[in-house]
């Protein structure tokens, strides 16, 4: 992607601009999502003063913003407002925009990432110079040390912490005087303002010795606490991106630009917003592919696993198919284009991730509606204790309204549901799960029962064959050559099961050559019915078809129907029946593990297919389900999983997603299979891209796993403003204390969540 981070923001007005990092919604015209990533954002009260700034621009019908995240899915009108407008009005509230799948966006937060360590670095140095000087205060017994050598001292830690001031401190000076500005407060503010107090109260007090604030100086105290923020954020922002690092992962994988072949068949680099369907381009090994295509040059692996859950590289030839966001591993290859921008399967999956990356959980939307009450509380008990303690000593009085401000973050309390959740909901993304609305993990650590679908989800939408009958005189090898000769022309499931029979005894029989040789005359498809076509004359044995050959049904055929057992083709030619072909559904080879693990684990199992009883009732069989129906409508599906959540039952739904969207959005928390179904219409909450059941109970597993982890951090966060309040209020907690335990509380909560980030 080009870069908008050195551009106006008027540029991002054209219309063919907007592609890079916003798509339009579906069924709403003029409507479109905008996913963006927000600069200078420390608090869950930021993400609020960005969602109330931008909710007040016309034309903005919708803002998400994620605090643990810091990005932002928001949906306008273009008729009513432009990129420009609303970007402008976050930059007005003091957090710059920038669109999340800018391609320099990642060196940005790098630069920012260097400035934090420089700021860190300088923090770091001259704490350890200020406690050394203020060491022999602290250590000399009285008359050790003379008054002027005290006052050298002062001066010493005084000029020490000018860098401190100056640099180190001054986005926390920046964003209070923003808050202050704009008549809003964010976590900055009360850290600023212990900043400033301590340091003008140290000052004074080096200044004026005599006086009332020149008992003691608190030079160390303010340089530690900066020293302990600054290491906190630091940490906080190495996690952060570590949690966030799957999405992240996904949405850089296209390349700026790509080499496309002209008319003249020479080559051109081109910006990756130019591609066209049609387009020829060439991919040289390492690079991503940024388009959907078919492969018309060269042999290559390719890397799929961010996008399909497949870990090992896949082998691409000519007619294979490549993905966007995959990567080219081995050998230039050459693609024609077939999909490009939001219609590819990387763009959809990219939206899925953006939508969970900024969804809240109930959970934490209750932390985020006391977060802005919460500090103005902060301000009103500091004043408070300084009010208190100001007749017992005023410079004791104004360091405990410091410690009271800076103790108090409400940081820890609101990272405690969406660090582990989005640390979750990244692990299951390089797992080939992804995850559509964070809430889906609370709901899926209480299900009960699990609602499988049959067809596309237990099994494959494909059929194998099982059993070949013959008339007399003909082999099992010649029908199914015959069968596969006229199969092979035909693009229905069945047929391709009965081609790919023929072409595997083929194999093995080595005689695949003659048998891709054959060709047929007068080859015809009647849909709904079957095919048929002449058999050449010269590959006719005494015991071969005669005349017209057809595959198909029994009436097709021209025989009285039978009754059926499963589903049949049959061959016949003039003389009459000569085969009948037995088929049964592809039952996935984890379909039968994976329904005995969510037994083993207390788990309920049914299965609701819309086929007959007897092909629902062998699948079943097969899986190990005991409760199965058959002939279900959506509706009728929809009718059972309300029946069972009227019982009390919580009920997880497993589907392919292509019939199955009423009962997927009814359910408690539901799954469908990302090979089966287009992504932006699925109604699930999780998507499992490499149609793998047996990640289900990992899945599971994970989400109980995820609440237990967001109950831990938030009964760490309320221990730790019980016991640390009271403390500082009482004068017990000195400033710089205060700051390693805010600077250690929001660090435990999202090491505690990082525990998730492990891959199934």
């Amino acid at each position: 992607m080009s870069s908008f981070l050195a551009a106006p923001l008027s540029l991002l007005d054209d219309p063919q601009e907007w592609s890079a990092f916003s798509q339009p919604v579906a069924r709403q015209p003029h409507v479109w999502q905008s996913s963006v990533v927000f600069e200078g954002m420390h608090c869950t009260a930021c993400a609020i003063n960005i969602e109330d700034a931008l909710r007040a621009v016309p034309g903005v019908a919708s803002v998400q913003v994620s605090a643990a995240s810091h990005r932002g899915l928001i949906e306008w009108t273009d008729a009513q407002t432009r990129p420009s407008e609303w970007m402008a009005a976050a930059e007005q509230a003091g957090y710059r925009v920038v669109p999340a799948n800018d391609g320099a966006a990642h060196t940005q937060r790098r630069m920012q990432a260097r400035q934090l360590m420089w700021r860190w670095g300088v923090a770091g140095l001259c704490m350890m110079q200020v406690m050394m000087y203020a060491t022999p205060s602290y250590l000399a017994q009285p008359g050790d040390i003379t008054p002027e050598m005290v006052q050298l001292l002062r001066w010493a830690s005084w000029v020490l912490s000018l860098p401190v001031m100056l640099f180190s401190c001054m986005p926390f000076f920046a964003n209070a005087w923003r808050d202050l500005k704009l008549r809003q407060v964010s976590m900055d503010l009360p850290v600023a303002l212990g900043m400033a107090v301590t340091f003008g109260v140290s000052t004074v007090g080096t200044f004026e010795p005599t006086g009332t604030f020149g008992g003691e100086v608190y030079f160390d105290s303010l340089t530690m606490f900066v020293f302990f923020l600054l290491s906190g954020r630091w940490l906080e922002l190495r996690l952060r991106n570590r949690t966030a690092g799957a999405l992240e992962a996904v949405m850089n994988r296209l390349p700026d630009s790509v080499r496309r072949q002209t008319a003249t068949g020479d080559w051109e680099l081109i910006s990756i917003r130019r591609l066209a369907v049609g387009d020829v381009l060439e991919i040289l090994p390492g690079e991503a592919i940024a388009a959907d295509g078919m492969v018309l040059q060269g042999q290559s692996q390719v890397d799929e696993a961010l996008l399909t859950g497949e870990s090992r590289p896949l082998s691409r030839s000519v007619g294979s198919a490549v993905i966007a966001g995959s990567h080219n591993l081995s050998a230039v290859i050459r693609i024609r284009v077939t999909q490009v921008g939001a219609a590819t399967r990387f763009a959809q999956i990219v939206a899925l991730m953006e939508s969970a990356s900024v969804s809240k959980p109930e959970i934490a939307l209750v932390a985020d509606r006391w977060a802005k009450p919460f500090l103005l509380g902060v301000l009103l008990a500091s004043a408070g204790a300084a009010v208190y303690w100001w007749p017992t000593s005023p410079a004791h009085a104004l360091m405990v309204a410091v410690a009271v401000l800076v103790v108090t973050c409400p940081c820890a309390l609101s990272l405690a549901t969406p660090a582990a959740m989005l640390a979750t909901a990244g692990a299951l993304a390089r797992s080939g799960v992804l995850v559509r609305r964070l809430q889906a993990l609370q709901a899926l650590a209480s299900i009960d029962t699990v609602v499988f679908d049959k067809t596309g989800t237990l099994t494959r939408d494909a059929f194998t064959l099982a059993n070949v009958q013959t008339r007399e005189g003909v082999s099992r090898s010649q029908a199914l050559t015959w069968a596969g000769s006229l199969a092979r022309h035909s693009l229905h499931p069945v047929s391709r099961a009965l081609w790919s029979a023929a072409r595997q005894e083929a194999v093995q029989a080595e005689t695949l050559p003659e048998l891709e040789a054959l060709q047929v005359i007068d080859m015809q498809e009647l849909p709904g019915q079957g095919v048929q076509a002449l058999w050449p004359q010269s590959t006719t044995s005494p015991t071969g078809p005669k005349g017209l050959l057809r595959l198909g049904s029994a009436i097709f055929c021209g025989l009285v129907p039978q009754a059926e057992r499963g589903l049949q083709a049959v061959l016949a030619d003039d003389s009459g029946w000569l085969a009948t072909l037995d088929l049964q559904e592809d039952i996935r080879h984890d379909a039968l593990s994976t329904v005995q693990a969510l037994q083993k684990q207390g788990l309920h199992v049914l299965l609701l297919s819309g086929d007959g009883d007897a092909a629902v009732h062998r699948v079943a069989q097969a899986v190990g389900i005991t409760d199965a129906r058959g002939g279900c409508s959506p509706q009728d599906k929809l009718a059972a999983l309300q029946t069972l959540q009227a019982q009390g039952h919580q009920v997880a739904m497993v589907g392919d997603g292509l019939n199955d969207g009423p009962v997927l959005a009814g359910a408690h928390v539901s799954f469908a299979l990302g090979q089966a179904v287009p992504l932006a219409q699925s109604k699930a909450d999780f998507v499992l891209l490499g149609a793998q059941l047996g990640v289900l109970v990992p899945v599971w597993a994970r989400s109980r796993q995820t609440l237990r982890v967001v109950r831990q951090n938030l009964v760490w966060a309320a221990c730790y403003n019980a016991a640390c309040v009271p403390m500082a209020l009482m004068g017990w907690l000195p400033a710089w204390l205060a700051g390693l335990g805010m600077a250690f509380s929001s660090l435990w909560v999202v090491l505690n969540a990082l525990r998730l980030s492990k891959n199934l």
